[in-house]
């Protein structure tokens, strides 16, 4: 994996819905077991959707808490 990816995805803001908003690393599970059962879209949003979810599934995004900045979502 590489290191960029990772945290261009850690920092990645949800666009639309719900979470909108919300950094990928904070979208809760449940959220994130309900899109892989429906099918992550197929695009950069996608790939990373899936690795958040293999980030939670593990347990291991309070490992990856330090890497998220602090930051707030720029308004649309």
């Amino acid at each position: 994996m590489n290191e960029e990816l990772l945290l261009e995805a850690i920092n990645q803001t949800m666009p639309f819905g719900k979470y909108r908003g919300l950094k990928l690393l904070d979208l809760p599970e449940p959220y994130l077991v309900w899109f892989s059962k429906q099918g992550f879209p197929a695009n950069k949003l996608g790939r990373q959707l899936a690795l958040m979810h293999e980030i939670k599934v593990n347990g291991i995004e309070t490992l990856l808490q330090p890497l998220k900045s602090h930051s707030k979502p720029s308004e649309s």
